[in-house]
């Protein structure tokens, strides 16, 4: 008889972020690694990027390694402004120390500007590289759909898978 109670050897982590738009006109937006320089960033203690942070908090989940914000507390000054592709691949480290091996990374980004199809294949290869493995990002659109729709912020979905 198989021992349920084993580890099995692959887990999935899913996250979700959000991040709301800042009121400070030189804050730039960073998604998923990459800088929209003509558009309004994201408010948060880091870059706020909130691809990178989804993905960080999936990788984090499947391990086991708790959240985003027991990692790298929003309390902690050296975090002030940090790249969060650079959480990102400690990230990645930390999964690997901890026995993990990362098979890939989905995530979706809900925004409806600016549009991601003329960065996808520059963002996907800078968090594929942050990470040591395939990440795909696909953006979805608002509809005009309630916070989001109004243009209050940007929301993230990930799901990680990780193998011994």
């Amino acid at each position: 008889m198989t021992d349920v109670r084993a580890e099995p050897p692959f887990r999935v982590g899913h996250a979700y972020d959000v991040h709301v738009f800042s009121d400070d006109p030189e804050r730039p937006l960073v998604l998923g690694g990459v800088h929209f320089p003509d558009e309004r960033g994201l408010a948060g203690h880091s870059d706020a990027d909130v691809v990178a942070h989804c993905c960080i908090d999936a990788l984090l989940g499947a391990a086991g390694l708790g959240d985003i914000g027991q990692q790298f507390p929003d309390t902690d000054p050296e975090l002030a402004g940090v790249d969060s592709m650079v959480l990102l691949k400690r990230t990645a480290e930390l999964v690997r120390a901890s026995g993990w091996q990362v098979a890939n990374i989905d995530c979706s980004v809900v925004l409806d500007q600016p549009r991601l199809v003329p960065v996808k294949p520059e963002m996907e290869a800078g968090l594929s590289a942050a990470v040591g493995a395939v990440v795909t990002v696909s953006g979805r659109r608002t509809e005009g759909v309630g916070a989001l729709g109004r243009g209050e912020g940007v929301v993230a979905w990930a799901v990680a898978l990780v193998y011994r």
